[in-house]
């Protein structure tokens, strides 16, 4: 099923006018190919999703959800995770407080890793936790902490490579170091975060594209991986304008391995891979 410029331009319309979204900033080419899989799940053409949409907020609702990407997983790119232990978290540790949102936090295993790590360093105490996310629904699934066990099981190597310095060997003879932060129940598919950890976070609904910065804070690290990419240029402008107001005195950012900050921001933030550093006016 193709989806042509008047489709997109059809649907960017239709939301902006009939919610509180707008996807008109979007990158045509990421809009293009998740819009083809709605269509081709659905078995509609465009026309009547759209016009469905304009007399259905709750399937507008459901077509926005489908839209946004939830793809995360426990210490995903482990060499950065080894970055921010070995590198910025050292810098940190005479702060009284540590602040860190999450944005685009999706289903929270990235904030779940955060913490451990955090508390492997043993500075989870005096960190605050930040989480947002433009589906209220992966809010509530990251607030659980509860996921697969099998789909998520290849990422507890992840966890042995960051937390205990290790090759990546999924053993189960790190079933003690893993028990400090969450329980797997095979016979359930279940790994269910500790409440500590499932009860710190602070998050909320937050839409990067028109939204300030809700939790009124100031950030020492902000980690916005792999949401940019999905935008256009002048919206990622926007973005790192939010982002460069958000952080402390020296506060650092982390995006995604094939992002990066081109354009008038490039100068505003100083990058020591993987971290952008807020430079000072």
């Amino acid at each position: 099923m193709q989806v042509v410029g008047k489709d997109i331009q059809l649907f960017q319309e239709t939301v902006r006018d009939h919610s509180e979204y707008d996807f008109s900033q979007y990158s045509h080419t990421s809009l293009r190919r998740r819009l083809t899989r709605i269509l081709l799940e659905l078995e509609v053409e465009m026309e009547v999703i759209t016009e469905r949409m304009k007399n259905d907020p709750v399937f507008l609702e459901g077509i926005v959800k489908k839209l946004t990407v939830h793809t995360t997983e426990l210490f995903r790119d482990p060499e950065i995770w080894k970055k921010i232990k070995s590198t910025l978290l050292p810098t940190l540790k005479n702060k009284s407080t540590i602040r860190i949102w999450h944005p685009g936090c999706s289903t929270g295993q990235e904030v779940y890793s955060m913490m451990m790590l955090l508390d492997s360093e043993g500075i989870l105490e005096k960190s605050e936790i930040y989480g947002s996310d433009l589906n209220p629904d992966v809010l509530d699934k990251a607030r659980q902490g509860s996921y697969k066990y099998l789909f998520n099981q290849s990422y507890l190597e992840n966890f042995d490579r960051v937390i205990l310095n290790g090759s990546g060997a999924h053993s189960w003879n790190h079933r003690k170091h893993w028990k400090k932060y969450f329980q797997i129940d095979e016979t359930k598919d279940l790994i269910q975060m500790k409440n500590y950890l499932s009860s710190k976070p602070v998050y909320k609904k937050l839409d990067l594209v028109k939204d300030p910065n809700l939790f009124r804070v100031s950030f020492d690290l902000i980690v916005c991986r792999n949401v940019i990419i999905y935008f256009n240029p002048d919206l990622q402008n926007r973005v790192f304008d939010l982002f460069y107001n958000s952080l402390n005195e020296n506060g650092s950012l982390i995006l995604g391995v094939h992002e990066t900050i081109m354009g008038p921001y490039s100068k505003r933030f100083i990058r020591k891979d993987p971290f952008y550093f807020k430079a000072q006016p």
